[in-house]
């Protein structure tokens, strides 16, 4: 008996150690539960505040009260097309619900834009939720740090691209721009009648940092590349989570994969 061994190893009689074993065991319970409804207080608690100060922000209506508006807009050219009926009607800011708990406001105006792209990193931090799924894939970089550690990477990072030190390599930036525009004649010549840009400047993107950091020469731009593909999948694994409520929870997500 599990608790019989532990009276003897305290050195209590039988009875005065198994209430006090008892005892110390409710108190624990007591405590881990308390802790739980504190939290889930708090939370409630900052979530009414939140939705407080969000009330002067507009938004279309929601597909329910359990999925906001996830999947209100399509990943496709009809929810561009959507979003450009949003921005036409709400002009400058925009309040969407990604399931019943999170807000998102998006930014139409340049005056709204303005003060958050020229706020400090410690002010205008990076939202966790989304950065938050690209972490296991990018890790702790500049792209996904924030506040201080981002000041102290970006500090680190800026004497590496200092004018002086980039003008080298302007030869090999417009060679790898000139094969993008080839390539784009060549379309054309065929029939073409629309592009995929970020296919193509991610391919020239990768070409001119093959050549530059380690002066190899991949033809990427030409011929299919591994690394594009694997950079297609992952994005659309990270949009698909975030469209996905369920998916938000690590553990979830990684019992579906």
């Amino acid at each position: 008996m599990v608790w019989d061994e532990l009276v003897r190893a305290v050195g209590l009689d039988h009875s005065t150690g198994r209430a006090y074993l008892l005892g110390a065991t409710l108190v624990l319970a007591l405590t881990v539960v308390g802790s739980a409804i504190l939290r889930f207080l708090c939370m409630v608690h900052g979530f009414w505040v939140n939705t407080k100060r969000l009330r002067c922000f507009q938004g279309p209506p929601p597909r329910n009260w359990l999925m906001g508006h996830l999947g209100l807009i399509n990943p496709d050219e009809e929810g561009l097309r959507f979003i450009a009926q949003l921005v036409s009607q709400f002009h400058f800011t925009m309040k969407t619900w990604l399931g019943p708990f999170i807000p998102l406001i998006s930014l139409f105006h340049p005056d709204y834009l303005k003060p958050v792209l020229l706020a400090s990193a410690p002010v205008a931090l990076k939202d966790e939720l989304f950065y938050g799924f690209l972490r296991p894939w990018l890790g702790e970089g500049l792209l996904i740090s924030s506040g201080e550690r981002w000041s102290r990477h970006r500090r680190l990072l800026t004497p590496a691209f200092h004018f002086n030190i980039l003008k080298p390599y302007v030869k090999t930036f417009s060679t790898s721009t000139n094969v993008l525009h080839e390539k784009w004649r060549r379309l054309l010549t065929e029939g073409a009648t629309s592009l995929e840009m970020f296919e193509h400047v991610s391919l020239m993107t990768l070409d001119s940092l093959l050549k530059c950091t380690f002066s190899f020469e991949s033809n990427c731009q030409q011929e299919s590349s591994e690394y594009i593909a694997a950079i297609y999948e992952l994005s659309s694994l990270v949009v698909a989570r975030e469209r996905c409520l369920p998916h938000h929870f690590n553990a979830i997500y990684w019992l579906s994969a």
